[in-house]
């Protein structure tokens, strides 16, 4: 195993440790908004997710929290063209 890979290991498993504390200590909401969702996630990245169909709102139009998080932690940007190729 590469030291890269290895990294990348310990940094998903302190994410999703952290994660499973937080919703074990808090009663945090299951859904946010598209707004918050902005906020943390940076408008383009949820609006091209929300284009390519990976995320989609219910019907109270909010967006599943590990859903996000799930689809933040696996972007490595592949669906996107470069500034070259726009």
């Amino acid at each position: 195993m590469e030291r890269s890979e290895l990294i990348f290991l310990l940094t998903r498993t302190a994410a999703a440790g952290a994660i499973k504390a937080l919703a074990l200590c808090e009663n945090q909401p299951e859904a946010i908004t598209k707004s918050q969702a902005y906020r943390l996630y940076g408008r383009s990245d949820v609006d091209r997710w929300l284009n390519e169909k990976l995320l989609i709102p219910n019907t109270k139009n909010r967006l599943d929290k590990a859903a996000l998080m799930r689809i933040a932690s696996r972007s490595n940007r592949n669906t996107y063209l470069p500034v070259a190729e726009r």
